[in-house]
């Protein structure tokens, strides 16, 4: 087996606003005002929407000829319903997390809508973000008091 050891840090700069690093990229993210945030970046669940699209878009563009799909272009569009009473705590039964995502596939390619679909189900089964969504990983959390 052979495994990679991802990592990312993330820094706080702001009343909401993070600076997420890794290797020698980063980006940030923040809250909408009306979340407390100044709204200067996409909020934590709209960047793991965009990772989830952006992983099934690498991987049909990495798999499209070894599957006989001529991709000419392709463009996911990602929704995710979030109950915000639960966010906010006005509802303790709420689920905290996304309680729906779907995914919209818009594919040009020169090949029938069967094959297409049969080659988004193969991009669903082999896409990583979509498999830690779907098969949750052992979370370790250690905290380390910074005094």
């Amino acid at each position: 087996m052979s495994k990679e050891l991802f990592t990312a840090t993330i820094e706080s700069v702001g009343p909401l606003k993070m600076k997420c690093s890794s290797r020698n990229f980063s980006f940030h993210l923040d809250e909408p005002e009306s979340l407390g945030g100044h709204d200067e970046a996409m909020t934590p669940v709209e960047a793991l929407l965009s990772a989830f699209g952006a992983c099934q878009s690498m991987v049909a563009k990495s798999f499209a000829s070894a599957h006989k799909i001529n991709l000419i272009d392709i463009t996911v569009e990602l929704e995710g319903e979030l109950d915000l009473d639960g966010i906010k705590g006005k509802n303790k039964n709420a689920k905290i997390g996304f309680s729906k995502i779907t995914s919209k596939f818009h594919i040009k390619a020169d090949n029938t809508e069967q094959e297409i679909r049969d080659f988004v189900q193969f991009v669903e089964s082999n896409c990583p973000v979509l498999d830690t969504i779907v098969n949750t990983p052992e979370i370790v959390t250690e905290v380390y008091p910074v005094r």
